[in-house]
Order: C-alpha cells, then sequence, then structure tokens
C-alpha cells in the first residue's frame, strides 16, 4: 500500500506539480496565508479540501477522531495549539467545525465505548463526546436518528467552546472571528449548515435557494 501512495506522489510530482509550478513555488515563498481553520474527523472518506475544492493553501486544516474541540481543562493541547496558530499567527478570522454522518467516534460513545478500555487514549478522547450523545438520547429512541442527531450535536458543542474558552482568550473583543457548523453527508457528497437564524442544520442547497 505504501508503494501506491510513493507511486501517487510520482504522478502528483510529474502532473499538478509541474502543471502548477510556479502557483506551488509562490506558495513556498510567500507563506501561507489560509482563509479558513477546517476542524473535522480524521474520516478517511472526509477529505477538507476535496469536498471544499479548496486549492493548496486556502485551508488550514486540523483533524483528529469526531472533530473534537476539547475545553482548555482537557489534557490534549494540540487543537487549541493549532487554533492558536491559525488565528494568532496568521490571522484567519474563520472556523468551520464539521462533522460527518455515521462518524464512527459519535457511535462508539452512543454504544457506551463497548469493547474499548476505559483507561485507553481513545475512550478518554472520546468521553468529551458524551454530552452531546446524552442530548441526543433525550430527543429521539431511534438509533439512526440519535446518531444523525448526536453527529450535529457534537458540531455545536465544538463551536460553543470556542465561543465560550477560545476565541476571547486569542484575539480580545474579537468579534469578527465567524464560526461555522457543517455536517457532511458521507452518501450523497452533499452539506448541511447550521443557520443560527433557524436554530437548526439546513441543506447548503436550501440556504442556496
Amino acid at each position: 500500500m505504501v508503494d501506491e501512495l510513493l507511486a501517487g506522489h510520482g504522478r502528483f510530482r510529474g502532473e499538478f506539480a509541474t502543471r502548477e509550478h510556479e502557483f506551488l513555488a509562490g506558495l513556498a515563498a510567500r507563506g501561507q496565508r489560509p482563509t479558513a481553520v477546517y476542524i473535522g474527523c480524521s474520516d478517511s472518506r472526509v477529505i477538507p479540501e476535496l469536498l471544499t475544492d479548496s486549492a493548496p493553501g486556502q485551508l488550514f486544516v486540523v483533524r483528529n477522531v469526531a472533530n473534537h474541540v476539547p475545553a482548555r481543562s482537557d489534557r490534549d493541547r494540540s487543537v487549541a495549539a493549532a487554533i492558536e496558530f491559525a488565528v494568532g499567527q496568521l490571522g484567519v478570522t474563520d472556523i468551520i467545525v464539521c462533522g460527518h454522518d455515521g462518524c464512527g467516534g459519535v457511535q462508539a460513545v452512543l454504544d457506551d465505548l463497548a469493547g474499548l478500555d476505559p483507561e485507553s487514549d481513545l475512550a478518554r478522547w472520546l468521553d468529551g463526546l458524551r454530552p452531546a450523545v446524552e442530548r441526543a438520547r433525550a430527543w429521539s429512541p431511534d438509533p439512526a436518528a440519535q446518531l444523525a442527531r448526536a453527529v450535529e450535536e457534537h458540531v455545536l458543542d465544538g463551536l460553543a467552546t470556542l465561543a465560550e474558552e477560545w476565541i476571547e482568550r486569542l484575539r480580545p473583543g474579537a468579534g469578527q472571528i465567524r464560526l461555522h457548523g457543517w455536517v457532511y453527508d458521507l452518501g450523497d457528497a452533499s452539506l448541511r449548515v447550521f443557520d443560527g437564524a433557524r436554530d437548526r442544520f439546513v441543506p447548503l442547497v436550501e440556504l442556496r435557494s
């Protein structure tokens, strides 16, 4: 499999990198100036640059299991460090938290972490999803509906954590920083976007119609 990846790099060098040589050289010379931070799941089926049709240099991407945004009290500092760098050093003003339907991390919490060592790093990480999962359980008795709802609720928890614990600390009085909640549907490659006015996630095609 690694040989296939290396062969793919060869094709990248021979095709895209050759065709876009000046563009890539400019990126290297100027440094990065991303337009948004994208906090998403590590799921190999969800590729931020692909689903947003973004070019190199447009997105500052942070990915982890279940697109989790830990509280400041959490022992993990990697997400916080990435946000601090993007907002404080690169001046990014748009932050996206993007979940996806059928998320395995969310499902694991719905299954009460069955089969996981409760002391493992994965179990400790997924503990942060419990508030969203409990709200989803209270919302519907249907397992499929619970999963879809928990994915959305966890995105909203991420936005709340950013708003309440990080943004003011990173840039005091930072009213210009905009937060966005998305959910990606793996089945039909569509996005639902959180609409604050309607207080719910709305299909992107509906927002644009």
